[in-house]
């Protein structure tokens, strides 16, 4: 029989979110207002709580002594589709089964569960908030979904795992997602199938002085490149979107390259930026006029501008290619068939690319109508 509880939830706030993203939860001196509370009713389904919403379950709680946790994939006939904010932070949990019902796990989610030691992320999930799995000391491994998921700030840090990554490459990527580059020195060009950079990727990194985008990501996340105190010379002429604190405290910017389809910079994009910076736009100043901004920025105000609408934007995505060789033939084909089979060392470039019905997963399904569109093609 189910027992009806009353909880009192944390509201946040945006400008709390940027700052929490990047500093760790012990930060000396750190001070946050209290934010307003708001009540919400709770039920529990075994050790979980959760809370109904339309026509999902979240997951807000779970019981302190509870080990072995299996989230079940619905309750009461509603899918369970969020693992909420806080939900599972700081309970000695050995082990958890996140349904792949499950499309969204909720900021520090998972913080501090120390005994936690691996972890299977469901096959529809969609976006993991910030720090969700942080100080999880004994967390070493991850398996993770074969389809992008957009991490977000300092989402495995303080944990084994992330230490293993980031002795293997200078970049921690996973599936299309940068979600690590504090290796990253110089000189930077980011992999060209990379298609999103993680906010706080590059967050106080100070032994890069450049770097470049590649075609495929389209916004600079919130705090991607917070405090990385001597880089001088960006390059995201693809993007549409900076998003907040993106290049705060970026001291030593002075060359910014951007695109004729950006639509929004943030007004916190580039606080605290002193650097007079010459900014190419590849477009025309009528196209960089119609950018939401802030009219009053200081780096914006006292920039140096060069227009040029030479620049060609990169042809689309081609439908089938998933070895990313800009060509949909039998190669596709053959990858997909092998990387179905489960063939060793077998590896997809591109696997949305293969995601004929458009699903979020491959199946044999997309293999039938990939060999459909080679024979209409």
């Amino acid at each position: 029989m189910k027992t009806k509880r009353r909880s009192l939830r944390i509201a946040s706030f945006t400008a709390a979110a940027a700052l929490a993203a990047v500093l760790p939860l012990s930060a000396p001196g750190a001070v946050f207002d209290q934010a307003p509370m708001t009540a919400f009713a709770v039920e529990t389904a075994g050790v979980l709580q959760y809370e109904v919403e339309d026509d999902h379950i979240v997951i807000v709680g779970c019981d302190l002594s509870a080990t072995d946790v299996e989230i079940p994939s619905s309750i009461n006939g509603l899918p369970v589709t969020v693992i909420g904010d806080y939900a599972f932070n700081g309970i000695g949990i050995t082990s958890i089964k996140i349904p792949d019902s499950v499309t969204k796990i909720g900021n520090y989610a998972f913080t501090m569960c120390s005994g936690l030691k691996t972890v299977t992320l469901p096959e529809n999930l969609e976006t993991v908030g910030i720090r969700a799995f942080e100080m999880c000391s004994s967390l070493s491994e991850v398996n993770f979904p074969d389809k992008l998921v957009e991490f977000s700030s300092c989402v495995f840090e303080s944990t084994p795992w992330l230490t293993e990554q980031r002795k293997k490459d200078t970049f921690v990527i996973v599936n299309g997602d940068l979600i690590d580059a504090q290796n990253a020195k110089g000189e930077v060009v980011i992999p060209s199938d990379v298609k999103y950079v993680s906010p706080s990727a590059f967050a106080r990194n100070t032994d890069i002085t450049s770097v470049v985008f590649p075609s495929g990501v389209k916004n600079v996340s919130d705090n991607t490149f917070f405090f990385c105190s001597n880089l001088e010379s960006v390059d995201v002429r693809y993007v549409g979107k900076v998003e907040s604190m993106a290049f705060a405290y970026c001291d030593k910017l002075k060359d910014l390259k951007l695109s004729k389809n950006l639509t929004y910079i943030d007004h916190y994009a580039f606080a605290d930026v002193t650097s007079r910076a010459t900014i190419t736009v590849y477009g025309t100043k009528e196209d960089w006029d119609k950018v939401e901004k802030d009219s009053e920025d200081q780096f914006l105000n006292n920039a140096t501008y060069i227009f040029d609408d030479s620049i060609v934007a990169p042809p689309p995505e081609i439908i089938g290619d998933v070895n990313a060789d800009n060509e949909f033939n039998t190669g596709d084909l053959v990858l997909l068939s092998k990387w179905l089979l489960g063939t060793p060392d077998t590896k997809l470039a591109n696997w949305k690319a293969g995601d004929f019905d458009k699903d979020g997963r491959l199946d044999t399904f997309d293999l039938v109508q990939m060999r459909k569109a080679l024979i209409e093609k």
